[in-house]
């Protein structure tokens, strides 16, 4: 019972979401979850993400409640709200480590900063401030937001920071270890 048509807009989405959170919170307590886990992740590890449904950060690396810090946004994107939240993951709650998930299929790959913002003008009748950061690789994107959060004064307790992009269709992860242009642009070896 997840898809919207099946939630029955009538009553409400949301109201149907707190109906469910309620009974979440029942069998917690009959379970005997009375406290609360500690605000510090169990795994020390920060993950950035894009806000795309098809993610389920959870499922992926088996996380269960307390695991990871999880921040997501549209497109993953190293924002300068991102890097203050790992600050704080870091600096109050000890994480050590940041994994970064861009994927494929990304609606972030076929807008544009100044499009959307035209967009969002003429039908609002107010133009962003913000910038988008829209962008047209997910692999170029995960290089250069890993660089930035490496080279980050404020995240400089980090031990590990890593970027994937995932693959929405087969569930697997490609790590990237260089900047896709540079990769593209290394000479071949010859084999014997």
């Amino acid at each position: 019972m997840s898809a919207p048509e099946e939630l029955g807009h009538a009553q409400g989405t949301t109201d149907i979401l707190l109906a469910r959170a309620a009974s979440f919170a029942a069998r917690r307590r009959v379970a005997g979850g009375g406290s609360a886990r500690p605000a510090s992740p169990a795994t020390g590890v920060a993950i950035v993400a894009c806000m795309d449904a098809r993610i389920n950060l959870e499922a992926i690396f088996g996380l269960a409640e307390g695991d990871a810090h999880i921040l997501r946004n549209a497109g993953g994107v190293v924002t300068e709200d991102i890097e203050r939240s790992l600050a704080v993951s870091q600096h109050a709650l000890g994480t050590t480590e940041i994994i970064l998930i861009h994927h494929t299929r990304c609606g972030m790959e076929t807008l544009t900063d100044d499009g959307f913002r035209a967009s969002l003008a003429e039908r609002t009748g107010v133009r962003p401030t913000w910038r988008l950061q829209s962008f047209t690789s997910a692999a170029e994107d995960v290089w250069r937001s890993v660089t930035a959060l490496r080279s980050s004064p404020f995240l400089r307790a980090s031990a590990s920071v890593r970027g994937f992009v995932y693959d929405v269709e087969t569930g697997e992860l490609d790590e990237i270890t260089e900047s896709p242009q540079s990769a593209a642009s290394a000479p071949t070896q010859a084999t014997a």
